[in-house]
């Protein structure tokens, strides 16, 4: 997929993060060495993104499988090391699942008398096969994403839902830029900033820019208004986990966009991995709502944009009810209502 950019990379046995939360001022890239470094990073937002983060947290979990050790030591320090980052953030679905694919394949793997160092070996495909996994996904959801937009050019994204967010591909932007890419037709794009921590003024704008695309970043708070002001034709956003009853857990700020496109008459369309799908949770009232430090809303920068002693309320996440969604797209396809993709997971191909 040209014109993407991946948020991690390995250098033999050393895995990088390029660190989202200095761009797009500096494009850094830091070395995780182990769990805490790697928590920390998931929690501090350097590595972001639902399908990002579960990459990552398998990368480092193959990292702690290398480690010296019998088979039966290795599986127990991976095990209680995906216990560790399942917690560092605990909306997304993709990081538990991506750490319970790891620990079931560790577990799996150790009944099979493979010497430590096949083992381990066996663990680090595991992880790669998550990632180029997640990067045929974003192809797919490319291609059935263009299916629903046969003639429009006007789109409005929120948050960051590109490379940055994936392994490489992208969800809801990876659809935009998908049909940028046909060039066929001249797409323009609204992102809005995506307060408090800005992903989409910083990264999702940092894409659009990257790829040449005609783009505005645009406050929060004008978005509705810019719906109907610019003829927007499809509002994309991404999702941190999807409920059976296909309730969508995403940045906050999507379900107000949702009651917009609903007023507006426009497609509000929902692109993200069956790795997002959460079958347990049987609604959205079953998905835990991350509470991020009060300091990111009552100071920007270190530099306080409250009163001294204000409280203020940080969920990171909303939960948009199924019925504004007008479709979701995964690897599988576009399901309406979004619902029936857990169907098409159930399945068998």
């Amino acid at each position: 997929m040209p014109n993407s950019m991946k948020p991690m990379r390995l250098e033999d046995d050393r895995l990088f993060l390029l660190d989202q939360s200095l761009l797009p001022g500096r494009e850094v890239w830091i070395e995780i060495r182990d769990t805490e470094a790697m928590h920390e990073a998931i929690g501090a937002l350097r590595v972001r993104g639902a399908p990002a983060i579960g990459i990552a947290a398998a990368l480092s979990l193959a990292q702690e499988a290398a480690r010296a050790g019998t088979v039966a030591e290795r599986v127990a320090r991976v095990a209680a090391a995906a216990e560790r980052l399942r917690a560092a953030r605990p909306t997304a679905v993709n990081l538990a699942w991506a750490c319970d694919r790891i620990v079931d394949a560790a577990r799996g793997l150790a009944s099979s008398s493979l010497s430590p160092a096949s083992w381990s070996d066996g663990i680090r495909a595991e992880a790669m096969a998550i990632w180029n996994e997640d990067l045929a996904a974003s192809e797919a959801m490319a291609r059935h994403g263009a299916t629903l937009f046969p003639t429009a050019t006007r789109f409005l994204t929120h948050c960051n839902t590109g490379g940055l967010a994936t392994g490489g591909g992208g969800t809801a932007l990876g659809v935009i830029l998908g049909l940028h890419r046909e060039g066929n037709r001249a797409i323009r794009v609204w992102a809005t900033e995506t307060r408090p921590l800005l992903q989409g003024a910083r990264l999702t704008a940092w894409e659009l820019r990257r790829a040449g695309v005609d783009a505005f970043v645009v406050a929060d708070g004008a978005a509705a208004f810019t719906i109907r002001r610019r003829g927007i034709e499809g509002v994309l956003v991404g999702a941190d986990r999807v409920a059976r009853n296909g309730d969508v857990a995403n940045k906050i700020g999507t379900y107000a966009l949702a009651l917009a496109a609903r007023a507006a008459g426009i497609p509000f369309v929902v692109v993200a991995p069956v790795s997002t799908l959460d079958p347990a949770a049987a609604s959205g009232e079953a998905i835990p709502v991350e509470e991020r430090n009060a300091s990111e809303v009552t100071a920007f920068a270190g530099v306080p944009t409250a009163p001294d002693g204000m409280r203020a309320e940080n969920p990171a996440f909303d939960i948009t009810p199924a019925d504004l969604v007008t479709a979701l797209v995964t690897e599988q396809g576009a399901f309406s209502p979004p619902s029936a993709a857990f169907a098409a997971v159930d399945t068998p191909s």
